[in-house]
Protein backbone atom coordinates (compact mmCIF):
# COMPACT_ATOMS: atom_id res chain seq x y z
CA UNK A 1 0.00 0.00 0.00
CA UNK A 2 1.22 3.38 -1.07
CA UNK A 3 2.19 6.06 1.59
CA UNK A 4 0.17 8.57 2.35
CA UNK A 5 0.54 12.06 0.18
CA UNK A 6 2.31 14.47 2.04
CA UNK A 7 1.10 17.53 -0.10
CA UNK A 8 0.74 21.12 2.19
CA UNK A 9 -2.74 21.73 2.86
CA UNK A 10 -2.64 25.11 4.79
CA UNK A 11 -5.57 25.91 6.88
CA UNK A 12 -5.28 29.86 6.92
CA UNK A 13 -3.42 32.08 5.03
CA UNK A 14 -0.62 33.78 6.66
CA UNK A 15 -0.89 37.10 7.60
CA UNK A 16 -0.86 40.12 5.26
CA UNK A 17 2.07 42.26 5.56
CA UNK A 18 1.63 45.89 7.08
CA UNK A 19 -0.04 48.16 5.47
CA UNK A 20 -3.16 46.37 4.24
CA UNK A 21 -6.73 46.83 2.82
CA UNK A 22 -9.12 44.63 2.59
CA UNK A 23 -10.80 44.22 -0.96
CA UNK A 24 -13.51 41.93 -2.26
CA UNK A 25 -16.52 41.75 -5.20
CA UNK A 26 -19.37 43.55 -4.69
CA UNK A 27 -22.11 40.53 -5.16
CA UNK A 28 -24.72 42.78 -7.38
CA UNK A 29 -22.52 43.32 -10.13
CA UNK A 30 -18.91 41.71 -9.12
CA UNK A 31 -17.49 45.25 -9.23
CA UNK A 32 -13.81 45.24 -7.11
CA UNK A 33 -14.38 46.99 -4.15
CA UNK A 34 -12.52 48.51 -1.14
CA UNK A 35 -13.24 48.24 3.01
CA UNK A 36 -13.89 51.66 3.88
CA UNK A 37 -12.92 53.34 7.46
CA UNK A 38 -17.09 53.52 8.03
CA UNK A 39 -17.72 49.60 7.21
CA UNK A 40 -18.87 50.11 4.05
CA UNK A 41 -17.89 49.74 0.81
CA UNK A 42 -15.83 52.20 -1.78
CA UNK A 43 -14.35 51.56 -5.55
CA UNK A 44 -11.46 53.54 -4.59
CA UNK A 45 -8.45 51.71 -2.92
CA UNK A 46 -7.80 55.98 -1.47
CA UNK A 47 -10.80 55.25 0.19
CA UNK A 48 -10.11 52.11 1.94
CA UNK A 49 -9.84 51.51 5.80
CA UNK A 50 -5.56 50.49 6.37
CA UNK A 51 -4.68 48.14 8.82
CA UNK A 52 -0.53 48.96 10.22
CA UNK A 53 -0.79 45.62 12.66
CA UNK A 54 -2.28 42.16 12.32
CA UNK A 55 -4.89 43.02 15.12
CA UNK A 56 -6.52 45.64 13.25
CA UNK A 57 -5.99 43.51 9.86
CA UNK A 58 -8.40 40.83 11.98
CA UNK A 59 -10.90 43.46 12.83
CA UNK A 60 -11.24 44.73 9.16
CA UNK A 61 -11.53 40.67 7.94
CA UNK A 62 -13.86 40.12 10.19
CA UNK A 63 -16.46 43.16 9.55
CA UNK A 64 -15.72 42.14 6.02
CA UNK A 65 -16.98 38.76 6.44
CA UNK A 66 -20.39 40.44 8.28
CA UNK A 67 -20.95 41.82 4.57
CA UNK A 68 -20.02 38.09 3.15
CA UNK A 69 -22.51 36.06 5.46
CA UNK A 70 -24.67 39.11 4.40
CA UNK A 71 -24.27 38.74 1.00
CA UNK A 72 -23.10 42.15 -0.39
CA UNK A 73 -19.45 40.76 -1.41
CA UNK A 74 -17.91 38.01 -2.24
CA UNK A 75 -14.30 36.66 -2.00
CA UNK A 76 -12.76 38.61 0.38
CA UNK A 77 -9.34 38.79 1.58
CA UNK A 78 -6.57 40.89 2.80
CA UNK A 79 -3.37 42.75 0.88
CA UNK A 80 -0.98 44.47 0.90
CA UNK A 81 -0.25 47.79 0.09
CA UNK A 82 2.71 50.64 -0.23
CA UNK A 83 1.84 54.19 1.17
CA UNK A 84 3.34 57.27 -0.63
CA UNK A 85 5.32 59.80 0.89
CA UNK A 86 2.14 61.91 -0.25
CA UNK A 87 -0.13 59.45 0.95
CA UNK A 88 -1.13 57.88 -2.43
CA UNK A 89 -1.93 54.09 -1.64
CA UNK A 90 -0.72 51.49 -4.08
CA UNK A 91 -1.13 47.83 -4.43
CA UNK A 92 1.76 45.93 -4.87
CA UNK A 93 0.98 43.33 -6.78
CA UNK A 94 0.00 43.54 -10.49
CA UNK A 95 -2.71 41.17 -10.19
CA UNK A 96 -4.22 43.81 -7.59
CA UNK A 97 -3.17 47.13 -10.24
CA UNK A 98 -5.30 45.31 -12.96
CA UNK A 99 -8.00 44.88 -9.93
CA UNK A 100 -7.60 48.73 -8.40
CA UNK A 101 -8.06 49.72 -12.43
CA UNK A 102 -10.95 48.10 -13.24
CA UNK A 103 -9.92 47.09 -16.28
CA UNK A 104 -10.42 43.22 -15.65
CA UNK A 105 -12.13 42.41 -19.17
CA UNK A 106 -9.96 43.48 -22.47
CA UNK A 107 -11.15 46.45 -23.96
CA UNK A 108 -9.67 49.07 -26.33
CA UNK A 109 -8.01 50.79 -23.67
CA UNK A 110 -6.82 48.30 -21.86
CA UNK A 111 -3.12 48.59 -22.63
CA UNK A 112 -2.83 52.20 -21.39
CA UNK A 113 -3.29 50.59 -17.49
CA UNK A 114 0.22 51.47 -15.69
CA UNK A 115 1.95 48.39 -13.91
Amino acid sequence: MPAPSKRFCPTRRSPAPMPSVVTANRLNDGVVVYLAPDGGWTESIAGAARAESEDEVKALEETAAAAERDRLVVSVYSMPVEVKDDGTVDPISVRERIRASHRTTLTEDWYDVPL
